[in-house]
Order: structure tokens, then C-alpha cells, then sequence
């Protein structure tokens, strides 16, 4: 099991079944849940059904985080299906720098801890907050795709980028 990943300000940490009503107070936002793959949810059962999904993640498959604030779960960063990352944040702590400071741990975690050879992301083309966060990490655009995801009544469209493995730049050893 991985342990914690510690920042400044952050604890990232794998979702327990307590972490429910904090994560729910997220997922309930229509401004936080604005570019997600559903819209807000309506219920504390919705919530609960998408946090068990996190419990019964396969490690092989999955690297997904809680992302904890002053004792409190804000939202969540990780890679729900490796490669590719998601994250979600807790309107009330967004411009903070937050998220930015929560991946700066998690990048370089998830290139250490899984052999893979980039991150992915998708992102609504019109989320430009998070396609400003992904480009300050190196992630550039590798496509685009037209009506992906039906939110609501809403055809919306995909960007995906990738992030490269750094390459190595500590000498390699004598031999």
C-alpha cells in the first residue's frame, strides 16, 4: 500500500469510507462538477457509489488519491485508470494553488511508482483553468475529438494531452 504523499499545505492519501460527507460537499457543486464526466450529484448515494469505486480500485490499474486540506477531504487527484490522471477540487479552495501544489507531488510519484511511458489527460477544450494547470506541468495537446461526453443535454468535446516520463538525469552507474 502506498503511503501518504505530504506537500506544504496537503496530505494526499487513499479514500477511506469516512471521507463520504467531505466528498460529498464537492461532488455536489455544479461549479466543481462543471467539466467532470457527470453532472453534480444529487444524493449522498451517488457520491457513495462513486467513492467505493475508489476503494475497490485495482492497484495494478489505479493510483488515485484523496486530497486532504486542514483535516478535511477537498476533493481528489490521481490516476483513476493509469495512465491517465483527473482531479477535482473543492470550489472553495480553488486560485489557491492547491491543485498545482498536489500534483507537484503526484507527477513525479506516479513516473516513479507505475512504468509507463506518459501521463494522459482529457479535458473539456473549454476548461481553460485546468488546461493552464496541465501546461505548467509540460502536458501538451495530442488530439481532439468532437462530441466525447453527453453532460446533461450537452454534447461536449475532448482535448487530451500527454506528459512524457522525464528522462533520467542522474549518471547511470559504474559497470
Amino acid at each position: 500500500m502506498t503511503r501518504a504523499i505530504r506537500t506544504p499545505r496537503l496530505i494526499l492519501r487513499r479514500a477511506r469510507a469516512t471521507d463520504l460527507a467531505d466528498l460529498h460537499q464537492v461532488m455536489r457543486q455544479p461549479q466543481a462538477m462543471r467539466y467532470w464526466s457527470t453532472p453534480e450529484h444529487d444524493s449522498i448515494e451517488e457520491t457513495r457509489l462513486w467513492l467505493q469505486s475508489m476503494l475497490d480500485a485495482d492497484p495494478a490499474t489505479s493510483d488515485d488519491y484523496v486530497v486532504e486540506h486542514a483535516g478535511r477531504a477537498i476533493g481528489k487527484a490521481g490516476a483513476w485508470r493509469l495512465p491517465e490522471i483527473g482531479y477535482i477540487l473543492d470550489v472553495r479552495h480553488w486560485r489557491q494553488g492547491l491543485m498545482a501544489e498536489a500534483l507537484a507531488a503526484l507527477i513525479p510519484h506516479l513516473f516513479a511508482a507505475h512504468p509507463i511511458p506518459a501521463l494522459t489527460a482529457e479535458v473539456d477544450p473549454r476548461n481553460a483553468a485546468s488546461r493552464a494547470l496541465l501546461a505548467r506541468f509540460g502536458f501538451r495537446e495530442t488530439h481532439r475529438a468532437e462530441r466525447t461526453m453527453k453532460w446533461r443535454d450537452e454534447w461536449c468535446d475532448s482535448l487530451y494531452l500527454a506528459l512524457p516520463r522525464p528522462a533520467r538525469t542522474d549518471p547511470a552507474p559504474p559497470g
